[in-house]
């Protein structure tokens, strides 16, 4: 059984702590969190639960951590740190920061002789995937990513780190008429305010500046700066009544040509529809951290992304039961 390590124990957690279970060959051996642990409520019995700062102390007990904090300030800093002692799988989806990130924690890795993947959910992730297979298949082309409308934990988790805020919801919007015309076959240069738009629903603490707080968001970067924002500010009360729910989605769409004089046209589409992002996102970290154990087993190091992992590696099943089921 590969014994799996959850950093973290919030909705990302819970999703990676419920694709453990289900494994057949995997074994949830701790939880590790920055709260304090006699808090903490874990849904797989007689699992330790231990402070973050005690986790060097089962280097021996854990065979891969899934790392599940937030982009925005979190994993930038613990995903490097715990590299350097486990293998070890993050979501990291700023897309923008995400060489940067991998210099870091491949560094990290490489001393100390363990394997890191980086950026490992379906956007980025398993849409990183389809779109490279998009491109090579079709190199005369042009694709297009749409997500949403569903809720975005990187973007929520973000505004949540902003002074005066205790809670929040982030949607992310495709503009219906920009994927219409790309399904339609046309190739049109859209800039990412085209293409989506964000909803954020903010519950703000009794007193505190809410100018400042929608200033703060509208000029994220990397977040909000590029997109139309519209922010709402909501009771307590209000958002678990109506935003509970972390549902999400979205697809991948590339329209190419091929033939001599690129006469014929094709699309092509990848699209998913989630009731649930995180249980989603934490069933890919699962899939993905079978992989980085494999890796190290066979003397790997370092730090990859999903375009450096074999497809098999994800699988529990052997390589027959893939190409006489699958294949």
């Amino acid at each position: 059984m590969i014994r799996v390590g959850i950093c973290g124990y919030g909705n990302l957690g819970k999703g990676v702590e419920a694709a453990v279970y289900n494994a057949p060959d995997m074994e949830l051996a701790a939880v590790f969190t920055r709260r304090d642990p006699s808090g903490v409520r874990l849904r797989t019995p007689n699992v330790p639960v231990v402070p973050f700062s005690k986790m060097d102390e089962y280097r021996d007990r854990i065979d891969v951590i899934v790392n599940c904090g937030g982009s925005a300030t979190d994993l930038p800093e613990t995903t490097p740190a715990i590299a350097g002692n486990f293998h070890i799988v993050d979501s990291f989806d700023t897309h923008a920061k995400i060489q940067e990130h991998f210099e870091k924690v491949d560094a990290a890795a490489k001393k100390g002789g363990k394997v890191a993947i980086i950026s490992v959910g379906w956007d980025p992730g398993l849409f990183s995937l389809n779109r490279l297979y998009m491109n090579a298949v079709l190199p005369n082309g042009n694709d297009y990513t749409f997500w949403g409308r569903g809720v975005s934990q990187g973007h929520s988790d973000a505004i949540r780190r902003i002074e005066g805020v205790l809670d929040a919801r982030q949607y992310t919007v495709p503009v219906e008429d920009a994927m219409k015309r790309v399904r339609s076959g046309e190739t049109p240069t859209l800039s990412a305010r085209q293409k989506h738009t964000r909803e954020c629903f903010v519950v703000a603490e009794e007193g505190a500046d809410l100018d400042r707080i929608e200033r703060e968001i509208k000029t994220m970067p990397n977040y909000f700066a590029d997109y139309d924002t519209t922010v709402n500010f909501i009771s307590m009360e209000e958002l678990r009544k109506n935003h509970l729910g972390i549902p999400h989605g979205g697809c991948v769409i590339r329209s190419g040509k091929t033939g001599v004089n690129l006469e014929t046209s094709h699309t092509m589409e990848y699209r998913l529809n989630l009731e649930s992002n995180p249980e989603f996102t934490g069933s890919v970290l699962t899939a993905y951290a079978r992989a980085a154990y494999r890796l190290g087993n066979q003397g790997e190091n370092g730090c990859k992304t999903v375009f450096d992992i074999a497809p098999a590696l994800l699988s529990s099943v052997s390589g027959e039961q893939l190409r006489a089921k699958i294949l």
